[in-house]
């Protein structure tokens, strides 16, 4: 139960902080940011939500790996649904396909994550998410937009729910593809191709829910991101 009640407070929490940004916190287009106090907590909370963005695509992704409920595949399957359609209407049977190539190819041409070419960050974060975006999914974003926009400000729904949405997918991206399996692969990066970041648990919850501990996601897939720390050792 711990994995299911993780991933509900995750969704949860995420829900609470965007229906807060919306109900409480200032539109650009209604209220005058009167003080550098008032915009440095819009944007903490901008940040907030970016990160509980975050962790609706890594509880997906523990999904992917089983790890939500254990032994129970329809509930894993249900979570990762639920997580990647709040996250921005993603295709959850296309990201666990894929997602299952990059863990047995990673780091090669055969992993959809990976950019064989010259590897600019933004260049290979543009191939990265073209191989995730549907027309499907803009459509359904496009109609999620405009229900919310009956209620709340235009402003408001790019400034706490568009931004941060764009703003995970670039930390996702940084933290769990980018730095973990970028040229150049060496010994140490053994045959999964993947770095880790340095032993500093509160850093690694912070910058991406510990999946900069990536070498040990690939070495123990089958741990869920809240015990990952433990696998750490230098």
């Amino acid at each position: 139960m711990k994995g299911i009640l993780i991933a509900c407070g995750i969704i949860l929490l995420w829900l609470a902080h965007l229906l807060y940004s919306l109900f409480m916190l200032p539109a650009p287009s209604t209220a005058t940011i009167s003080s550098p106090v008032q915009a440095a907590w819009m944007l903490f909370h901008i940040l907030l939500q970016t990160w509980l963005f975050t962790g609706l695509f890594i509880t997906a992704h523990d999904a992917m790996h089983g790890t939500v409920a254990p032994g129970r595949a329809k509930v894993n399957y249900l979570t990762g649904m639920t997580a990647t359609f709040l996250f921005a209407a993603l295709s959850y049977r296309k990201l666990l396909e894929k997602h299952h190539l990059h863990h047995k190819h990673p780091g090669t041409e055969l992993d959809p994550d990976y950019y064989t070419g010259a590897q600019n960050f933004w260049v290979w974060w543009y191939s990265f998410m073209r191989q995730y975006l549907t027309l499907w999914q803009f459509l359904i974003m496009a109609v999620l937009f405009n229900l919310l926009n009956i209620w709340f400000a235009t402003s408001a729904l790019i400034l706490y729910w568009i931004l941060p949405s764009i703003l995970s997918t670039l930390q996702l991206f940084y933290f769990g593809t980018y730095l973990p399996h970028r040229l150049p692969h060496t010994e140490a990066m053994t045959e999964h191709h993947a770095r880790t970041q340095k032993k500093n648990h509160l850093w690694a919850l912070i910058s991406c829910y510990f999946f900069g501990y990536h070498l040990e996601h690939h070495l123990w897939p089958g741990t869920p991101w809240w015990h990952l720390y433990t696998k750490k050792t230098a």
